[in-house]
Formats: C-alpha cells, sequence, structure tokens
C-alpha cells in the first residue's frame, strides 16, 4: 500500500482517488477550492462537458459509469442556428450514437462523493499546495489563517488543473514549457427551461435537448448542451479583442452595445433567455489556454495528469475524455507491472500518453474553425454526405475523424494522423468536375478508394 497525495479535487482528481484507493492505496486528495457539494463553485463560468467513449470506459473501468450516467443527457447531433433561425441538424454518426452532455459542477460532485465512500480515501479542501519537494514526494498546503503544512507521500498526482503547482515545482529543473493563450475568450450564457403556462409545461427545453446547438459566425460562436432540468448551459466565444473581421468582448461592454450585439447577431436566442443582457454583464469573462509540457513525471515519484499536462481549448469536448483515459492507462499499467514500481509506471504512462495530449489540443483547435465557421459550409456538408456514404458502405475502410475521436479507443495521434489523410483525399474529391451533382456516385466511390489506396 502507497501513501497517494493527489493535488486537485476537480473531474480528473476525484476519478483519479477512485482508481487509486480500489487498488488498496491510501488516498489525500487536496483542493484549493472549497467543497462543491457545499459551494456554487461553477456559478457563471462554466462550459458543459460531454462524456464520450473514451470517459465512459475510464468511468466504467473504475466502477462508477451507472452513478454518472444518471445525470447525463444524450446528444446526437449538432444543430446549426443561422443568422435568419433556419435550423439545420447534423448527425454525430451514421449509426445513431451519441455523446452525453454533463453539467461540470455536477459531474465533480457526484465522483466526490463516489470517492469519499471509499474507507481509504480522506478529501482536504481549501488546501493550496504551495510547494513540493520532488525528491521526497512530500507536499506543502496553506489554508488561511492557518500555518503551512508539510504532507508526507510515496507518490504525488499532480491533477490540479491548467494553472498546476505541481508542474510549476517541477519547471524549475529540467524541463520545457509552453503556454498559449488563444485570441478568443467566453462567457456563460444560461437557457432557462420553459416557464410553461400549465404544470405539463413548465420544465420543459427550449430546443431539442438531444443536440449541441451552435450558432456558427465564421470569427465566433455561441453553443449550449441541455442539462437535465430542461435549460442549457450556453457559451459564447469571441475574440478578447475586436478585429476588423469580429466584434471582441472589449467593444460590448454597455447595455445598449449587448442588445444591439445579440441582436444582430444571435436573434433567434433573445426570445428564450429573457435575461441574457443580464447574464452576460453579469458573469465574468474567462480565457482559454493550451498548455503543452515535458517531462510528465521526475524521480518517478510525482506525475502530472489531466489538464496539468495538456490543457487544451473545449471545443472537441474531449479535456476531460482525455483526462479520464490518462487514468485509465495509469491504472491499466499499474495492473501489467505491479504497484510496487511506481517509477517505471510512471514512465510508461508519460511514454504513452504526451503524443496523445499533443494530438487532442491540435485537434481540439482544428475543430473550433470546424464549429464556428465550416459548419456552415456547403462544401463541408456536402463532404459530411460523401463521408457517410463512404462509412455506411466500407465502414472497415472509412471512418469518420469525428467518430475515431468520440467513439473509439483509436490513440488520438493516430486519428489526427488519419484525419490529415482523409482532408487530402476529400481536396481531390471535392475538385472533381460536377461533385455536388454526383457526389453519391461510384465513380466518386472508386475514386476515394483508389486515393486510400495510394496513400497508405
Amino acid at each position: 500500500m502507497k501513501r497517494i497525495t493527489i493535488i486537485g479535487g476537480g473531474l480528473v482528481g476525484s476519478l483519479l482517488a477512485i482508481f487509486m484507493a480500489k487498488r488498496g492505496h491510501r488516498v489525500n486528495v487536496y483542493e484549493r477550492r472549497g467543497d462543491p457539494r457545499k459551494t456554487d463553485a461553477y456559478a457563471g463560468r462554466s462550459i458543459n462537458l460531454v462524456v464520450s467513449h473514451r470517459g465512459w470506459t475510464a468511468l466504467r473501468a473504475a466502477g462508477v459509469e451507472e452513478a454518472v450516467k444518471e445525470i447525463t443527457v444524450p446528444v446526437y447531433a449538432r444543430m446549426t442556428h443561422d443568422r435568419d433561425g433556419k435550423l439545420t441538424r447534423l448527425p454525430y454518426s451514421i449509426d445513431n450514437k451519441a455523446i452525453y452532455s454533463v453539467s461540470r459542477g455536477e459531474l465533480n460532485c457526484r465522483l466526490l462523493s463516489e470517492a469519499e465512500k471509499l474507507p481509504n480515501v480522506t478529501l482536504h479542501f481549501h488546501q493550496r499546495c504551495v510547494d513540493v519537494d520532488l525528491e521526497k514526494a512530500s507536499c506543502a498546503f496553506a489554508r488561511d489563517g492557518e500555518e503551512v503544512k508539510w504532507v508526507l507521500g510515496d507518490v504525488v498526482l499532480g491533477a490540479d488543473g491548467a494553472f498546476s503547482a505541481v508542474r510549476q515545482k517541477m519547471a524549475q529543473g529540467r524541463f520545457n514549457y509552453s503556454q498559449e493563450y488563444i485570441e478568443h475568450d467566453y462567457k456563460e450564457i444560461a437557457f432557462p427551461a420553459n416557464p410553461g403556462s400549465s404544470p405539463a409545461q413548465a420544465g420543459m427545453p427550449k430546443m431539442d435537448p438531444h443536440c449541441l446547438h451552435i450558432w456558427p459566425r465564421r470569427y465566433y460562436m455561441m453553443m449550449g448542451l441541455a442539462n437535465q432540468d430542461g435549460g442549457f448551459t450556453g457559451t459564447l466565444f469571441m475574440p478578447h479583442a475586436a478585429t476588423k473581421d469580429s466584434p471582441g468582448f472589449d467593444a460590448v461592454r454597455t447595455e445598449v452595445e449587448v442588445k444591439k450585439f445579440f441582436a444582430e447577431h444571435f436573434a433567434d436566442a433573445l426570445p428564450i433567455v429573457p435575461d441574457l443582457v443580464e447574464q452576460y454583464l453579469r458573469n465574468p469573462q474567462s480565457n482559454l489556454v493550451i498548455v503543452r509540457c515535458d517531462p510528465w513525471t521526475v524521480n518517478g515519484k510525482v506525475a502530472l495528469i489531466g489538464d496539468a499536462a495538456h490543457a487544451i481549448v473545449p471545443f472537441y469536448g474531449e479535456g476531460m475524455n482525455a483526462g479520464y483515459e490518462d487514468c485509465k492507462v495509469l491504472n491499466d499499467l499499474l495492473n501489467e507491472h505491479g504497484d510496487d514500481n511506481w517509477a517505471d509506471v510512471l514512465h510508461r504512462y508519460a511514454v504513452a500518453r504526451k503524443p496523445n495530449g499533443d494530438a487532442i489540443a491540435e485537434l481540439s483547435m482544428r475543430n473550433f474553425v470546424e464549429m464556428r465557421d465550416l459548419v456552415a459550409d456547403p462544401r463541408f456538408l456536402l463532404r459530411k454526405k460523401i463521408e457517410g456514404r463512404l462509412q455506411a458502405k466500407h465502414p472497415d475502410q472509412w471512418l469518420p475523424l469525428y467518430s475515431q475521436v468520440k467513439f473509439t479507443d483509436i490513440p488520438y495521434a493516430d486519428a489526427l494522423f488519419e484525419g490529415q489523410r482523409h482532408d487530402r483525399i476529400m481536396e481531390e474529391v471535392l475538385a472533381m468536375p460536377g461533385i455536388e451533382e454526383k457526389w453519391g456516385s461510384e465513380e466518386v466511390e472508386r475514386r476515394v478508394l483508389g486515393l486510400l489506396s495510394d496513400q497508405h
């Protein structure tokens, strides 16, 4: 039995605690915030999450799949809203597979409760990590009004997010690190359920709850994912500063400016969010950061996991799923190599996960372009139709990139490579004369299969 210190009690830290405790280790989780089950830690600054295949695989392995499934809503398609309010539904797969929307706060609370049920897990809140002894696997924690205390462990796992204190300490040694803020920030906009003129109507969603709703506007966008109460957690993504092509948060600050902005760009959202202006002015504006670093482990005793190792932007909905896959891979390696050889296991974990952390960062930015821009492009929609037909007729040869990422365990790095190959092929196919009329023809099918063979 090892003494395992987990820094961070968020989405990844809470699941990691369950995995480690079920292996028989003594687990202490330290979280700088208060207990989210007692405080609304995510108020006004949340982006709803989706659980995909990788997330479910990890949750199942940890024995908490059913506990999480109770608080999710299945989502089968994107629903785009153009400037005129026209809706276009784009299914995620040809075989009706779903991703699952879940409230970040509810999921965190559920996993903390599941972890606390285990007798060898102790949760500590309002404990800020201020130092880490990387050689002794001990950590120092500060709490307001109290002296700093040191806690000795055998293994330290840093699950403390994009601005990780554990990573900051590791960076004082031989360490490569990059932090990239994208030009876009975000604000939460909550879409309430229908108040209803009768009890039967109350709590009914105002939009299709089984779709991810997207208002693509090329350089900025809004999106919404359903909650179980019939409402939606919406998010507005927009440049931090206005450009010649796009409005920015810096230029939409007053009540008059907010009303004008939404009336011009998101008119169909106004009737379903009565307090939209108030929310916009009240809710905090948050930024988006991508973190890449190496190494993820040091001294065979300390490792980074989840956003602490590979923070990404949220546009593939894979940040949490990637973190959960980290947890499962670490657990699988312990199954294979034993719990007495942590140095070897942590090294293998980093070798396995680092390339995939880099790949999902790139995939997430790629999907941002797709969501804000391409989903409204006729050529993109044509490509999706061609790909759907190919997948239906040749599932062993063509699996769209989105399906590889969301509905399989194919490593992110392999999916990125295959997606880039698909791009090259589809560029040639979409350049064929008359492709708009003959997209479903055997000629196009033969061309794709030939190009697949040529590019192996």
